[in-house]
């Protein structure tokens, strides 16, 4: 059978939603027991399952008044005796299949090497793209751009860079060529990061930015901001298109002042840090960067096409449903959002390794849900527009749900998170509402049973999952997108859109992350999240000019030292017998922000911290104030 050619006789339908099939003559013997002629209305099919033994044995346990509910209830979801199978009828139809009703006059073996030729023009014009916006060999002598993610940071933390910061050196004399991917302005800190005396959360870490009159009125920035986020601040490059740049260090700085501009907002700190960075903008510089830019929205523009042209000329599910999820898959892994990377070789290398698992899973997904909804549909544009589109929503979810205010679904987050709580009401009722139409159009087919059966057994497996000691249970969303496929198996309008969402979601789950586990420890999910750990308690400092000496209390169990963070960075690490430290004042006309953890030396060098307390600050003045309650 040749399975792109329209089939010459399409099914007919009662509605424009959906096609019904003709009840059987089974109903049309169906007497009301009123008439008194004798005949038992039950249906075959009814009468066959209240005489099976099952029935039988469920209905001799139970009261009778429970069991006549039970009838009720099970005759409600099994639906009509005669099942309707949905189909959509198009719109407009001999315009939405005239093209096809064309393309289809081609010989078969045509017709198979005109998709494998537009296959093949997508992937070389693909590569094209890719090799040519590659990034410059060299900017201005600086050398080949570094590739950084959104994030990066040249001090990752306190921790991080140890005592002094001699993990993170140099601090100063030395400028690198980095690059930049587009959309880094949105990306934001999801846990409270504090700067200071203060704290900031879902916004951009960015200190600093203010012109420095030193450094020729370049802005400056405080070590641990993002560089990328940084940089479109200063205009280095812009959101939409990434860029590179010339990063240099310039070593410490006092006072750094908040800014705002390009569409991107800073904060401020009022006392010293070891490392400052600000960027060379010479035009040598520009000159060079000028030819450097991300290519996602150029892939995105030509995968989008594509899938349009493959969508709109293609009749049968496999066809469609293949083509499509590779062009997809690829766009999101090497363009759209690909996961951390150095080169182009070696971000091909990870996203091979992750798309022939998804593959294999890609056919399950066909043939349990794509081909029920897809199979001998004829309204091309309708499927292009809810199906293909719905699947450009899901697969760009860096760019579409990324939006909702709602970073991970834990109660600490949606407590403290601007908006979530709303966002999660709104989502719930749409899932709900949508549950119920999925629901309503399987009973029409006589599939309900047969679905809630599947979710039922679904819902117990993740029920034991979450039973598992020592472990967590984690919904990434390419798993929410395989719970929820099944649900999308009917020929509907809503249903091409849904199924549309959840493949996307699918792709960009493991496009992105890969096949990330169901099941992670606390800290996995914990991340640089507070872990709750007792803190320091400290006893009133005494103050000699510019000497202030702390001590504390003894340690907790588990701990075998304290360490003092000292305008943000680690200045003192103890041990048992350290019960206080002596700080002299560096920044003389500026505050100096003081906090306090406990530390825990393991074998093979490894050093764990607590919680932080809230900074207590020695003001210009010489006066201290206590950490406020609370922790960092």
């Amino acid at each position: 059978m040749d399975h792109d050619i329209e089939p010459a006789h399409p099914p007919h339908a009662d509605s424009r939603q959906s096609s019904k099939h003709p009840l059987s003559t089974a109903q049309s013997n169906i007497i009301s027991s009123n008439t008194g002629w004798g005949i038992d209305p039950t249906p075959p099919s009814e009468k066959k399952w209240r005489e099976s033994p099952g029935w039988k044995g469920f209905k001799s346990k139970v009261p009778q008044p429970l069991a006549r509910r039970a009838i009720r209830v099970w005759s409600w979801l099994k639906g009509d005796d005669s099942p309707q199978a949905n189909r959509i009828i198009p719109f407009f139809e001999n315009i939405q299949t005239f093209h096809t009703r064309q393309f289809a006059r081609l010989p078969k073996l045509a017709r198979a090497c005109v998709f494998v030729c537009t296959f093949m023009l997508w992937l070389v014009i693909f590569g094209v793209i890719l090799s040519k916006d590659s990034l410059p060999k060299n900017i201005a002598g600086f050398g080949a751009p570094v590739r950084l993610a959104c994030a990066a940071r040249l001090w990752p933390n306190a921790q991080s860079c140890g005592l002094d910061g001699r993990n993170c050196l140099p601090f100063d004399n030395t400028s690198f060529a980095f690059a930049c991917p587009a959309g880094c302005a949105g990306v934001q800190v999801l846990n409270p990061y504090a700067i200071g005396n203060e704290s900031i959360v879902y916004r951009p870490l960015i200190i600093g930015g203010a012109p420095d009159r030193s450094e020729s009125n370049d802005p400056i920035y405080r070590g641990d901001s993002f560089i990328c986020g940084a940089a479109i601040q200063a205009g280095v490059l812009t959101d939409g298109s990434g860029g590179c740049g010339v990063v240099r260090l310039v070593g410490q700085k006092t006072d750094y002042g908040a800014n705002s501009q390009n569409g991107m907002s800073s904060v401020g700190f009022q006392s010293s840090f070891p490392m400052s960075f600000a960027f060379n903008q010479s035009d040598s510089v520009q000159r060079t960067s000028a030819k450097c830019h991300d290519p996602r929205w150029d892939l995105l523009a030509l995968s989008t096409v594509f899938t349009a042209v493959f969508s709109l000329f293609t009749t049968h599910p496999a066809t469609f449903f293949g083509l499509i999820f590779v062009i997809v898959f690829w766009q999101v892994a090497m363009a759209s959002d690909p996961p951390s990377y150095s080169t182009y070789p070696s971000l091909a290398s990870t996203a091979l390794a992750n798309f022939l698992p998804a593959a294999f899973v890609a056919v399950i997904i066909y043939k349990i849900s794509v081909r029920r909804t897809l199979d001998h549909l004829r309204a091309h544009y309708e499927k292009t527009v809810l199906w293909v589109g719905g699947l450009w929503v899901g697969a760009l979810n860096n760019l579409t749900f990324d939006m909702i205010p709602i970073s991970r679904l834990t109660s600490h987050d949606l407590k403290q998170q601007p908006g979530a709580m709303t966002a999660l009401i709104i989502i719930i009722l749409v899932l709900v509402g949508a549950a119920l139409y999925q629901a309503w159009c399987f009973r029409v087919e006589g599939r309900l049973p047969r679905y809630l059966g599947i979710y039922a057994v679904l819902g117990i497996c993740l029920l034991i999952l979450l039973a598992v000691p020592s472990l967590d249970l984690r919904i990434h969303h390419y798993i929410l997108a395989l719970l929820l496929l099944p649900g999308t198996a009917t020929q509907t309008r809503p249903s091409l859109l849904f199924q549309g969402i959840l493949v996307g979601l699918f792709i960009n789950g493991v496009a992105r992350w890969g096949f990330a586990s169901i099941l992670q420890t606390a800290a996995a999910l914990r991340g640089d999240a507070q872990l709750g750990s007792g803190l320091p308690s400290l006893l009133e400092p005494v103050i000699n000019s510019t000497n202030i000496t702390f001590a504390w209390h003894g340690l907790i169990r588990g701990y075998d030292g304290v360490s003092v963070l000292v305008n943000d960075v680690e200045r003192f690490r103890g041990n048992q017998d350290d019960m206080g430290f002596t700080w002299t004042r560096r920044a003389v006309d500026h505050p100096e922000f003081f906090r306090f953890g406990f530390v825990n030396y393991q074998p093979f060098g490894g050093i764990s911290y607590s919680d932080f307390t809230r900074a207590g600050t020695w003001w210009a003045n010489g006066t201290w104030e206590m950490p406020p309650l609370g922790r960092t």
